[in-house]
């Protein structure tokens, strides 16, 4: 195979099979897989691809587009941007950080990665050994895991802020300092938020990795790593006070808030088109509504976790009854859970994701300087 130097305007100069990334885009049998899996396009999306992928670097101009696709049919540019839309969808790529499709303004369309042209006969998928191999794929998988677990821990460092003041205020026996109390719940609220964002970010990099930004695959891999990490905690966390209190806290947070949370955090990451502070503005609303869906089923996040323990045992100095005064409660009631959960989805979303997102779009960045270093 040969990485092609310069693009070609004779469509029916080169005949294909075309390798980009993972993908294989054969022309003549109108088929178009990533990985060996078929991808679905209509006809005519196919012939737009084929024809960006044949002039790969250079601009192909709306005009040229609509005569050579639609070929004199009547259409207005929506169809055109509906077309170039799709394409992205399918690839996985993103308007604001492209990996294959950029967009000149006003003018048209360019292909961007480094584009292969077989010789003669059939060739088969990249082998594992190029660049964006499955070695490749599955190291991105687990970066991006890292992210959203770094992300979340950081969330988790205001949720501890919030709380450790808000329970620190009442007076403490010697040795137990309101730092002490601060540092504790901090820790702690670290230490779940690193556990939540490594799992509902490694359950949204393997779906993002079976179909690249699939909202149901988002949703579902989000939702899976965050049942599994809110039940794993939740097993944990009442057999320790079993084991050390001869009692268990009742019903703290587990696998459906968790699985909740992820839904919702897979949400908003697959509906990532546009500029980073949109998409963390959209997983905080995500989240948000997801936590205040959780408080008002009966749930319980953090807070209300915390709220649990405090009320199981009675020598517990967690006192969340400030927070209640906020809200004109004189204690900490359903409105204060109701509030207090709505934050905490909306900071996990928002951490969690960003921080996705930011890693992604430096990953893709990363790829493409690697594909203009090889061809």
């Amino acid at each position: 195979m040969q990485t092609l130097p310069f693009p070609v305007h004779d469509l029916a100069a080169m005949s294909g099979p075309f390798h980009f990334d993972r993908y294989l885009l054969d022309p003549e049998d109108r088929r178009l897989s990533r990985a060996g899996q078929p991808v679905e396009l209509s006809g005519r999306y196919l012939d737009a691809l084929v024809l960006l992928v044949r002039e790969a670097g250079k601009l192909v101009t709306k005009d040229r587009l609509l005569e050579e696709v639609w070929r004199g049919v009547p259409v207005t540019d929506e169809a055109l941007t509906q077309c170039i839309r799709t394409l992205r969808r399918q690839l996985g790529d993103s308007a604001a950080a492209p990996r294959f499709i950029e967009t000149v303004p006003k003018h048209g369309y360019r292909f961007i990665a480094a584009v292969q042209e077989a010789g003669e006969g059939r060739v088969s998928e990249p082998p594992a050994t190029e660049v964006s191999g499955p070695r490749v794929a599955w190291e991105n998988v687990l970066l991006l895991g890292g992210a959203g677990m770094v992300g979340s821990g950081l969330g988790g460092i205001l949720v501890g802020l919030f709380y450790g003041f808000a329970a620190a205020v009442q007076p403490l026996e010697p040795g137990m300092g309101a730092i002490s109390v601060l540092l504790v719940l901090v820790c702690l609220t670290i230490l779940l938020g690193l556990a939540a964002g490594a799992g509902v970010g490694l359950g949204i990099a393997v779906a993002h990795l079976a179909a690249p930004r699939s909202l149901p695959w988002s949703v579902v891999g989000g939702a899976a790593g965050g049942l599994l990490v809110g039940a794993t905690v939740k097993l944990v966390g009442l057999d320790a006070f079993n084991l050390l209190l001869g009692q268990s806290p009742g019903d703290i947070t587990g696998a459906s808030e968790g699985a909740l949370l992820g839904a919702a955090a897979g949400f908003a990451y697959s509906l990532d088109r546009g500029s980073v502070r949109r998409t963390i503005g959209l997983a905080a609303a995500s989240g948000g509504v997801a936590g205040l869906l959780i408080a008002a089923a009966g749930g319980r996040l953090m807070g209300g976790s915390l709220d649990l323990l405090a009320r199981q045992f009675p020598g517990s100095r967690l006192q969340l009854g400030r927070i209640g005064g906020l809200f004109g409660e004189t204690d900490y009631g359903a409105l204060s859970r109701l509030v207090t959960s709505g934050l905490e989805g909306a900071l996990f979303g928002a951490f969690t994701i960003g921080a996705m997102v930011i890693a992604r779009r430096n990953l893709a960045a990363d790829g493409r300087r690697r594909q203009a270093a090889m061809s």
